[in-house]
């Protein structure tokens, strides 16, 4: 098992209606292998998700770069879907700007589900991505241009990309996996 005891990771979910699935399958993934795993909504309040499971973020979006246990970077940003984040990451200000910003620093990001569009509008992809299976989501994507094949997980340079709820723990591991290679400070 790799040890990550020295990696921040963010995870970014939508107000309310995020994927449990997703959301959970990343963090625990993390949090196993001893990375400090980071979840920050828009308000930092309870969020409720998708099959109605409460969560508790570690606080706001606009205050990722001020938390206590973290300093710097991230190693990893990632953006968890579900049909909230068509109405709460889909159009926010500020997280294509901390993608954009961990992008250029050279570190990894990536996006599951209906959070792909979030990478999309971000102007952060421009190769294949995988089709997610919800309808609202390959509707934006078309409209956005985006070129969808049916795969579980998609990578280009630092950036993953999954499918959505099923492709989690494949999702999960290419981001170790180019966090292994890439031997980030």
């Amino acid at each position: 098992m790799c040890n990550l005891f020295d990696k921040n990771i963010l995870i970014i979910i939508s107000q309310n209606q995020f994927c449990e699935q997703e959301l959970c399958g990343v963090r625990d993934f993390f949090m196993e292998r001893g990375a400090r795993v980071v979840v920050l909504s828009k308000s930092g309040q309870d969020a409720c998700g998708m099959d109605k499971e409460k969560y508790k973020p570690d606080g706001m979006i606009v205050d990722w770069n001020r938390l206590i246990r973290v300093e710097g970077k991230y190693h990893a940003v990632i953006v968890i879907g579900g049909k909230g984040a068509k109405k709460s990451l889909w159009d926010d200000p500020i997280v294509p700007q901390i993608l954009t910003d961990h992008y250029r620093c050279g570190r990894i990001i990536g996006a599951i589900g209906s959070a792909l569009v979030v990478l999309i509008r971000a102007s952060l992809v421009n190769g294949e991505i995988p089709l997610p299976r919800d309808e609202e989501t390959r509707v934006e994507l078309k409209n956005l241009n985006a070129v969808c094949i049916d795969t579980p997980v998609t990578s280009i340079d630092n950036i993953i990309l999954g499918q959505g709820a099923d492709s989690v723990h494949h999702f999960s591991k290419k981001i170790l996996g180019l966090m292994d290679d890439k031997k980030l400070p």
